[in-house]
């Protein structure tokens, strides 16, 4: 799952790129306003997180102009003032949550797969395929009752691949939402990833869920023996 920070406190939007990529999300930075709505908008995100006191555009100009676009993305809140009004405002504009500095870094995860489930696309608290199923809150993987332990990487491959479960997914639409877009490595790295899940879910299991298709990418298929 891909989100988009606009936060100008550096040490802040450090930490929160370092936190939530700990959980699993592939995430770009902004620290600028305007620079924040032209990447909203020219990229695909599952969610953003917009600051409300920002230089150049602030987050209710962002939010405003993003739905005025007919841009229904997930947008959470933040801000350090207090206050109602500021609240009522912040959802007038078309912002889906809020959330006052300081928070819990556990709360705005909480709160950001919420948004996401609640997108445009109902989607499952569990996902499952046959009977390979992750729990993306809990970070967890299991084939039937067994748990099998993958890194933060490999789950965040299984889950897009699991999302778009039956889609041939290329190694570059792998990269742009599992990986965030200053990665500038070697697009086979994906190749090892794939490897290693193969490694983990399908081989001790006798089975073939992650399929190559030669030319366009990865497929994530029910399951074969």
């Amino acid at each position: 799952m891909r989100v988009l920070v606009v936060e100008d406190e550096e040490r802040l939007s450090t930490s929160l790129k370092r936190g939530l990529e700990a959980d699993g999300f592939a995430v770009d930075v902004s620290l600028d306003g305007t620079e924040g709505l032209w990447m909203a908008t020219e990229h695909n995100y599952d969610a953003l997180v917009l600051d409300i006191m920002l230089p150049g555009l602030n987050g209710y100009q962002i939010c405003a102009a993003l739905r005025e676009k007919e841009d229904w993305t997930p947008i959470l809140m933040l801000t350090a003032k207090a206050g109602d009004l500021d609240e009522a405002e912040a959802f007038e504009t078309g912002a889906d949550d809020y959330l006052r500095k300081p928070f819990s870094h556990v709360v705005l995860v909480a709160r950001l797969r919420s948004l996401i489930r609640r997108g445009a696309t109902e989607r499952p608290v569990d996902l499952q395929v046959g009977d390979l199923r992750v729990d993306p809150n809990q970070r967890r993987c299991w084939r039937g009752e067994t748990e099998i332990e993958l890194t933060t990487r490999e789950l965040s491959v299984l889950e897009y691949l699991m999302r778009n479960r039956g889609t041939v997914v290329s190694k570059q639409d792998i990269l742009d939402n599992v990986w965030d877009y200053e990665f500038e490595g070697d697009a086979n790295i994906v190749e090892v990833y794939v490897r290693h899940l193969r490694r983990k879910i399908d081989e001790p299991f006798d089975q073939v869920s992650i399929e190559t298709v030669r030319g366009a990418g990865y497929r994530l298929i029910e399951q074969r023996r």
